[in-house]
């Protein structure tokens, strides 16, 4: 029985210790596709260049990770890897990519729990909704018109899930507000 028993552990160390490789692959290339799905343009080795930085964003103490996207040499955007805490089922993992003059150049989601069907339409393989924000700004729209149709805004939201894309509209806007005041470096 002893045999059994540390053969059968044995089996599913290596299988989790296998598994976890796998997954990290899975997630590096996930995030390469999303940075190449808001900037292109960039030749820097835009992975090996990121940075990390703890700040406060979205209410909440969070350590974001920022790609800087450049060409010849020069920062053209900053790609943000970061968490927004109140999606209808929990966290909303987002890269978001911002132009150095403060214009959205994208916003993909990285991971979620939003419900299939209803708020997974914030995925770019579900819907083009979340490629609207491309272009956008602090001032375009206005800041009061950054809150889904429902509310007065400009944004669109989905049938039966508005806290979804309530999330997205609040997050894109505070951090194009957090880099408006913030210089990152």
């Amino acid at each position: 029985m002893l045999i059994f028993t540390l053969v059968c552990v044995f089996i599913v160390s290596l299988a989790e210790k296998n598994t976890k490789d796998r997954i990290e692959i899975n997630e590096q290339q996930l995030l390469i596709k999303r940075l190449n799905e808001i900037v292109t343009e960039y030749d820097n080795p835009i992975l090996s260049e990121s940075f990390d930085r703890n700040i406060n964003l979205h209410g909440i103490e969070q350590t974001v990770t920022i790609f800087p996207a450049k060409n010849n040499n020069k920062v053209f955007a900053h790609l943000v890897e970061h968490t927004y805490p109140n999606g209808y089922n929990g966290n909303i993992r987002l890269l978001t990519g911002i132009s150095i003059k403060g214009e959205l150049l994208g916003v993909r989601v990285i991971n979620h729990k939003e419900t299939p069907g209803l708020g997974d339409k914030i995925e770019t393989r579900k819907s083009d909704w979340i490629k609207s924000f491309t272009g956008l700004s602090l001032n375009q729209p206005e800041k009061s018109k950054w809150k889904v149709k429902r509310d007065g805004g400009f944004f669109d939201q989905f049938t039966g899930a508005t806290i979804t894309p309530r999330a997205i509209v609040t997050a894109a806007y505070q951090i194009l507000n957090y880099f408006d005041k913030y210089e990152i470096k």
